[in-house]
């Protein structure tokens, strides 16, 4: 059991290594970062984004996209800025089966992303500006 739990951990810190903070984006922004208005510096501080910040903003407040798409539309070109929900995934299994007088039964631990597609938000720019933001809910 010690030893599930050291796996867990390591598997853990593993996976929220690569991960920077909004602080550590900001020390990266900072000359940009000092240029902002006082509301649009807390705003990223918080880790949120709003219509009209730039590509910039959007990245030290939520770190690179995931994905990048781009979409064509009747007003033009657009980037799409695609996130995925990167919270930890942790299930445990339990299954019991029979066959020809003989009984198994097994189980399972995972820790990780899983298989299904975790988007949780879109940014869509336009003329270098957030123009929507699309939120799974």
């Amino acid at each position: 059991m010690k030893s599930l739990f050291v796996l867990i951990v390591a598997g853990t810190l593993f996976l929220t290594a690569g991960c920077a903070s909004v602080e550590s984006r900001v020390k990266d922004h900072q000359s940009a970062f000092s240029s902002w208005p006082p509301d649009v510096q807390q705003k990223v501080r918080d880790g949120k984004i709003a219509i009209g910040y730039t590509h910039e903003m959007v990245e030290v407040a939520l770190g690179k996209p995931d994905r990048v798409a781009s979409r064509t539309t009747d007003r033009g070109q657009a980037d799409v800025w695609v996130y995925f929900d990167k919270g930890p995934k942790f299930s445990v299994g339990l299954g019991l089966g029979s066959a020809h007088g003989s009984t198994a039964v097994g189980g399972g631990v995972t820790l990780g992303e899983g298989f299904r597609d975790n988007e949780n938000m879109r940014v869509i720019f336009q003329g270098g500006q957030v123009t929507a933001i699309e939120t799974r809910k």
